[in-house]
Parts: structure tokens; sequence; C-alpha cells
């Protein structure tokens, strides 16, 4: 091949605006890489986690012990979050609540509270990596555009229309193009992925809510009935 021709030969003479996407390009891969990375580290964690903790949970350990056992200190997440949230909010209400549903509401808008905080850190910068899959390409294409455009300003002060004239400007627009499609389509498949395991997680998290509350609810119909007899 040609040295003139070769890519890194026509990235470094490539026109200041063309090279300019090009940058942009390498930058919004190189940091979806590190967003694709660390989310998938985050949710491959807060996987296990959540299962050791409903093995635990459904041990049949008693609920005051399982409390006591999560340090205050330590920032509890997942379904461990909640539980925590929810079965303080239980022990707040109980001895002050006039009815047993004002109990039961107010652990759900607890444990509601903790899940949307679960929901915003599984979440975090997967906007960055959509906007990655779905602005590259036109980043890219606009590099094209301004490539074939130079094409053609070189192609009218010719006084010969040779290919050799209007190669290095076609190029350097098809590398813009395949660096945007570098950058999107990584972010696109992960994206998915991503969004697709942290939906299942979540859905996880609302389940175990939901038997959580259950639970409560016969722990005080239990109480109602002991206090009636």
């Amino acid at each position: 091949m040609n040295d003139t021709m070769s890519i890194p030969h026509l990235i470094m003479n490539a026109s200041t605006v063309v090279q300019l996407v090009m940058l942009i390009l390498v930058l919004g891969s190189i940091l979806s890489w590190v967003v694709i990375f660390q989310r998938s580290l985050v949710l491959s964690r807060a996987k296990k986690a959540h299962k050791a903790f409903e093995e635990h949970f459904w041990s049949g350990v008693d609920l005051n012990d399982l409390y006591r056992q999560i340090p205050a200190e330590r920032e509890s997440l997942g379904g461990e979050h909640l539980f925590r949230a929810g079965f303080r909010e239980f022990h707040r209400l109980l001895p002050k609540a006039k009815s047993p549903q004002a109990i039961l509401d107010g652990v759900q808008r607890s444990m509601r509270v903790a899940w949307s905080r679960e929901e915003e850190r599984l979440n975090l910068h997967l906007v960055f990596l959509a906007t990655v899959a779905s602005a590259s390409p036109y980043i890219g294409l606009f590099g094209t555009v301004w490539g074939i455009m130079g094409s053609f300003q070189s192609l009218s002060m010719a006084q010969q229309a040779t290919l050799a004239t209007v190669a290095p400007w076609i190029a350097e627009a098809l590398i813009a193009t395949a660096m945007g499609l570098f950058a999107a389509i990584p972010a696109v498949i992960f994206y998915n992925r991503l969004s697709a395991e942290t939906g299942r997680l979540l859905g996880k998290y609302e389940d175990f809510a939901e038997e959580f509350h259950s639970i409560l609810h016969r722990n005080l119909q239990g109480r109602g009935e002991s206090a009636a007899a």
C-alpha cells in the first residue's frame, strides 16, 4: 500500500475539521468502553450481593437479628437496602401508628424510595452510552460530508481531474464514517445488554419488596389477633 494512502498518514494529514471529528469519536469510544466495563462490574457485584442476601433472608433468620447484622456505618445496597429501609420504617411507625395499614403504607413508601435510589445507581452513566450510540454515526457522517466537500473543492481547483486528486479526501471521509460506526456499534450492543440486565435485577428487587411487604402484613395480622385474644 502507498504510504500516502495508509490510514495513519491519512489521519495525520486530514483537514482540521475531520481530525477534530475523529478525536471526538475516539474519546467517545474510549469513554464508552470505560462505562461498559465499570457498569458490567457494578451489575455483576449487585447480582451476587442480592443473591447472597436473599439466601440469608430466606434461611429462616429472625428479621430483628438480620437487621442488627447489617452494619449501620456500611452503605446497604440492593435488596439489603430495601430491607433496611422498610424494616427501619416498620419499627419507627409501629408504636405510634393508628392502624396497621398506616404502617404498611409507610413501609411501602420507604421501600419505594430505596428502590428508586437503586434504580438511579444501576442506571448511572447508561445515558452516556445511549448518547454515544445515537450520536457517533451522525458525527462520523459530518466528517464524511466535510471530506467529500474537500474532494469537490480540490476537483474544482485541479486542471485535470484524476483519482489521485480526490482519493485522499474521500479516504479520510470514509475513515470518519468507519470511526463513527466503531464508536456506535459497541455502545448500542452494551447499552441494550446492560439495560436489560439492570431491568431484570430491578425486577428482582421489586419482587423482594413485595414479598417483604407481605411478611410484615402477616406479622401485623398476627399481632392484632394476639391482642384481640
